[in-house]
């Protein structure tokens, strides 16, 4: 359980949902965690169920949409530890529902983008001096299957998050002779604590009916990948955009009706 040993990571929007299972595992794993949100007691709460687990992590303010907040966690962490080896974009406000494209306002369009691309833009660009004088460094975005096609709803949810997509390709590419790796990691319905009571069983039995495993996913399916990415293992590994999604977006959109009909084509 050392694969992260001696790093230092940060993990933006880690207070709830899937930040804290990759914070918790990253700090399981060796590494020292900078926990960062804007709920302080929740943050403290992750913080102190890992160090209960002998790991080590601190808790630091930062709000997605504030660049001064960014400014400070980069600059803190770094005077606290001496150096920023990973780096988790996972802070964003989801907006699953935001609307189709004539019913949303560019109020809502901004709004969105400036939590779910911009922030994570700003906190990359940001990262990478640090990174360069650490003599290389990983950064992983959390991006969303919602950027894999178009659907009914959430316009700018999801073209925030194809922005993501791009955004890990660019910066892999412009810095990685820099030893400055870059990856995303696009997950599924992923079931939480804090989300569990809102989703609706008709949206569970529809995932589950399309992906192909037998369980929806949880926190610590996406940490895993996220605690590959942060190592040394995947040196080799850079630029891409993995969908952890049980499946869902590996086979054709009619499967599921298919599946309803006891048929295995029409």
């Amino acid at each position: 359980m050392d694969r992260l040993k001696g790093k230092v990571a940060i993990v933006t929007g880690s207070t709830s949902g899937i930040g804290v299972g990759i914070a918790k595992l990253f700090a399981k794993e060796g590494a020292k965690v900078v926990i960062c949100g804007r709920r302080e007691a929740k943050g403290q709460a992750v913080v102190d169920a890992i160090k209960a687990e002998g790991g080590e992590a601190f808790y630091h303010f930062m709000d997605i949409t504030q660049i001064e907040s960014i400014d400070a966690l980069l600059k803190d962490t770094a005077e606290k530890y001496g150096k920023i080896d990973i780096l988790v974009n996972n802070a964003a406000n989801v907006g699953l529902k935001d609307g189709r494209v004539d019913e949303l306002t560019l109020e809502m369009w901004d709004a969105i983008f400036q939590s779910d691309i911009r922030g994570t833009f700003y906190a990359t660009k940001n990262v990478i001096p640090y990174m360069r004088d650490n003599k290389g460094g990983s950064i992983i975005n959390i991006g969303s299957m919602a950027s894999c096609g178009g659907d009914l709803g959430s316009t700018a949810y999801a073209c925030a998050k194809a922005g993501v997509d791009m955004l890990t390709k660019s910066t892999a590419l412009q810095y990685g002779k820099e030893n400055i790796r870059c990856n995303c990691v696009r997950p599924g319905l992923i079931v939480t604590p804090e989300n569990e009571a809102y989703v609706p069983q008709a949206l569970k039995d529809v995932f589950l009916n399309n992906i192909m495993v037998n369980r929806y996913g949880a926190p610590e399916d996406i940490a895993n990948m996220c605690v590959y990415l942060a190592s040394d293992e995947s040196e080799y590994f850079t630029g891409q955009v993995l969908t952890v999604d049980g499946g869902l977006n590996a086979h054709v959109s009619t499967v599921g009706e298919f599946k309803k009909l006891k048929s295995r084509t029409w």
